[in-house]
C-alpha cells in the first residue's frame, strides 16, 4: 500500500508493558509496518490502575478504564498516537476527543477451562462437588454459578504467567480463561476445554483489539483502516452498543455472542446476577450495517424482561463493597 504519510514521520504506540499487551502491541505494529514501510513505528509502554492493583478483586476497585486511563491521558497529552487495546477493556463511552478507530480480525472470543494437573482430562462436568474454579469475571462467575452451583468460586488476579503457576501451585482446580489470550501467548496446549456459548456468552469485544486515537488525526486514522476487519468490526460495534445502552462497565455480569451471515448480524445478550440466580436472555437479528441498532434493540428487549433491576442491584452491591 502506498504510504500517505510523510517518510519522515514518527508513529508512536501507546502500549501496557504487561506481555500478552506487548504480544498484541507489536503484532499490531508489524501489520501496519507491511502497510507502510516508510513510516517509523515506535512503542511506548505504560502501566495502567488494573496492572498496578493485583490484590483487590477488579469489580471492587471501579470497572471503566481499569486498563485504558493512562494510555488515553497519553493521547490526549500527545505522548503517544494511538493505542492498542484488548476491545474487552476498552470502555464503550470514550473521553472526548478520542475515537475507536479500527478493530483487527477476531480471534476465538470463547471462554477456556484450563485444569489443575490431576484433573487433566475432565470437563467442569465432570469435576467433583466444591472443586475450586479460579475466575476474577463477574460475567463468567455469574453464568457458572448458574450452570454450576456445586463449586467453590474464587478471585484470581495477576497476568496470565501469575494465574497460571497459581494454578500448578494447587490453589485452584481449574481457571476460566480467555481462549484468546491463551493462544497469543503461545499457551493454547494448556487448554483443556473451551465453553460452548450455552454454557458461558463472552465478553463484548472478547477476542478482538481495538486501536484508539485522536479524533482529529484524520491521516492516522487513515493509515489505520489497513487493518481493519470489516465483519469483526459489526459484531463488536453491535456488542459494545449493547453493552453502552445497558450502562454496563467491564466488570458487569453481561455476555453476548455474535453471528454474522450473509448481510445478517444475529446478536444474543445475556444479563445475569452474580449469584446466578436471575438470568435473562434474547436474540435479534438484523442487517450488519444497522450493528449498533441491533445492540439497542437487543438492550431494551432485555430491559423489558427485567434486567435493569438486575443490573441496579449489581451495582448497589459492588459499592457496599459486598
Amino acid at each position: 500500500m502506498t504510504s500517505v504519510s510523510s517518510p519522515a514521520r514518527t508513529i508512536r504506540i501507546g502500549s501496557r508493558k504487561s506481555q500478552l499487551a506487548l504480544v498484541q502491541t507489536y503484532w499490531v505494529k508489524e501489520q501496519l509496518q507491511k502497510s507502510y514501510p516508510d513510516i517509523n513505528f515506535e512503542v511506548h509502554t505504560m502501566s495502567t490502575q488494573g496492572d498496578k492493583i493485583l490484590d483487590v478483586a477488579l469489580a471492587k476497585i471501579g470497572d471503566k478504564g481499569l486498563f485504558t486511563k493512562e494510555l488515553e491521558l497519553g493521547m490526549i497529552n500527545q505522548e503517544v498516537d494511538f493505542a492498542v487495546h484488548s476491545l474487552k477493556d476498552l470502555p464503550t463511552n470514550l473521553p472526548e476527543g478520542l475515537t475507536l478507530a479500527t478493530i483487527t480480525e477476531r480471534e476465538n472470543p470463547a471462554d477456556a477451562v484450563v485444569f489443575h494437573e490431576k484433573y487433566k482430562g475432565q470437563t467442569l462436568e465432570t469435576l467433583p462437588e466444591g472443586a475450586v474454579i479460579g475466575t476474577s469475571s463477574l460475567r463468567r462467575l455469574a453464568q457458572l454459578r448458574h450452570k454450576f452451583p456445586h463449586f467453590n468460586f474464587k478471585d484470581v488476579r495477576g497476568n496470565l504467567n501469575t494465574r497460571m503457576a497459581k494454578l500448578d501451585a494447587g490453589e485452584y482446580d481449574a481457571l476460566i480463561l480467555a481462549v484468546a489470550g491463551l493462544e497469543r501467548l503461545g499457551m493454547g496446549d494448556r487448554i483443556h476445554q473451551i465453553l460452548s456459548a450455552e454454557v458461558s456468552l463472552h465478553a463484548v469485544g472478547q477476542g478482538a483489539l481495538g486501536i484508539e486515537c485522536r479524533a482529529d488525526d484524520a491521516e492516522l486514522i487513515t493509515i489505520l483502516k489497513a487493518i481493519e476487519h470489516t465483519q469483526t468490526r459489526d459484531r463488536c460495534l453491535a456488542e459494545r452498543s449493547f453493552l453502552r445502552s445497558l450502562e454496563g462497565g467491564c466488570q458487569v455480569p453481561i455476555g453476548v455472542n455474535t453471528e454474522i451471515s450473509g448481510d445478517n448480524l444475529t446478536l444474543t445478550g445475556i444479563v445475569a446476577s452474580v449469584d446466578g440466580q436471575q438470568m435473562v436472555k434474547n436474540t435479534v437479528t438484523g442487517l450488519a450495517k444497522d450493528a449498533e441498532k441491533l445492540g439497542i434493540e437487543l438492550a431494551t428487549n432485555l430491559r423489558q424482561q427485567g434486567a435493569t433491576e438486575i443490573l441496579e442491584k449489581i451495582f448497589t452491591e459492588i459499592q457496599r463493597g459486598s
